[in-house]
């Protein structure tokens, strides 16, 4: 089960080697779950493969989509994540036809960051015909107001502190720096703030948005890429920056692009802002300002929060399952990055807990040093050894991916 929320199962298309590798002998089902992919959209004219920009929103679509969206709000509640988790259940219930399992292969079912809100949801329906479940970036609590979508600006932040620490703790990295990392990139931030130009050379004129969605990327944060990023800058260079945004191509295109494959962005509107955004409630006034005043403080931010709220579309109210877990869940592997900037790892820490104390069933964390984001992208041969050792009923230990390899982040 694919991320997002919006993310089609084309994301999994490029990954399969590694995959093969992880299961061998597995056959895989990889579905577009409800509001991506090839499944039934949100907008079924804008979101079109016939549409002026296929799958995808372009121009005034966009504005069509979301008026019609809002003309009938009751379409929201159609789409919610309990609604796909029937989806899910009956796909694997289907599969197995309901028949006695005896004799029948396994199953497994693995979902990555927002796909493991949805597994979980999935078990919270009832017990499942499958034989283990593996957690990839696992979601942080659903109700816990310290990794609410609103606090995403913070999350990054705290890890991207962490990347700029690494710096100062490798002898090479500091010495070529000559100063602490952060000495550097505040002065080059109090640069930009004053030259237009140099922050016209920033993809989305934000300096530390821009920083922030590097550590998504392995590659572009290995061999101390962002502090050498920053160097540059602080010289007047754009030779990094050039680098630096061929690795991101090359990360988006390992990928790889298919029809299905843009997101479904009134998905994600509608989903975020109905499960995973507690700002209307913890800070009903909030604006924009209110935002520019906490970004003020911080060195690596996202656009999400600012996303958030302008909100823009209907919501749909929870359900019974918000906020729940699954009284059961079979056998359970999480695979979480020590530097993951959209899951967090502390959160993931959290949810495991919980789970184990109301004893829902036996759930093992397996730590991954260093790694961000989206393990079996971005860590491979780590998932690879974990999820080999999982199906053979033997203990998984933690990883430690070489981050310092420019293809880290390549399948």
């Amino acid at each position: 089960m694919a991320g997002g929320p919006g993310e089609s199962g084309a994301s999994f298309y490029n990954l399969l080697p590694t995959l093969r590798r992880s299961f061998p002998g597995f056959e895989f089902l990889i579905p577009d779950h409800r509001g991506t992919g090839n499944s039934s959209r949100l907008c079924r004219v804008e979101e079109s493969e016939q549409s002026p920009g296929g799958r995808a929103l372009v121009g005034a679509e966009w504005g069509s989509c979301f008026a019609g969206l809002n003309l009938v709000p009751e379409v929201a509640s159609h789409f919610s994540i309990t609604s796909a988790a029937r989806d899910l259940k009956s796909l694997i219930e289907g599969e197995r036809d309901g028949k006695n399992n005896r004799g029948q292969p396994p199953v497994y079912l693995y979902g990555v960051s927002y796909g493991t809100q949805l597994v979980l949801r999935t078990l919270q329906l009832g017990p499942l015909p499958v034989k283990g479940v593996i957690l990839d970036s696992l979601v942080p609590p659903q109700t816990d107001p310290r990794w609410d979508l609103s606090q995403r600006s913070q999350v990054v932040n705290q890890v991207g502190l962490q990347v700029l620490a690494q710096c100062d703790a490798d002898a090479a990295c500091h010495g070529a720096l000559g100063e602490p990392a952060e000495t550097l990139y505040r002065r080059v931030l109090d640069k930009a703030q004053a030259d237009p130009a140099l922050l016209a050379k920033i993809p989305g004129k934000s300096l530390k948005n821009f920083l922030g969605g590097l550590l998504d990327i392995p590659a572009a944060r290995a061999r101390a890429r962002i502090p050498y990023l920053l160097q540059d800058l602080d010289k007047g260079g754009d030779t990094e920056l050039a680098a630096v945004r061929e690795t991101l191509k090359a990360a988006a295109a390992s990928l790889g692009s298919y029809p299905q494959s843009p997101l479904s962005m009134p998905l994600v509107n509608i989903i975020s802002n109905s499960e995973n955004n507690l700002q209307p409630s913890l800070r009903p006034n909030w604006k924009p300002i209110d935002i520019d005043r906490e970004d003020a403080d911080l060195l690596f931010t996202s656009p999400l929060p600012r996303i958030l709220l302008g909100r823009g579309l209907p919501t749909y109210p929870h359900d019974r399952n918000f906020g729940q877990l699954p009284a059961k869940v079979p056998p359970t592997l999480v695979l979480q990055g020590t530097l993951d900037p959209k899951t967090p790892y502390a959160g993931a820490q959290a949810q495991v807990t919980a789970l184990t104390q109301a004893k829902a069933g036996k759930v093992a964390l397996a730590t991954m040093e260093h790694a961000p984001h989206f393990i079996l992208w971005t860590a491979p041969a780590c998932f690879e050894q974990a999820s080999k050792r999982f199906i053979a009923g033997k203990p998984v230990q933690d990883c430690t991916p070489d981050a310092n390899r420019p293809t880290a982040a390549l399948p």
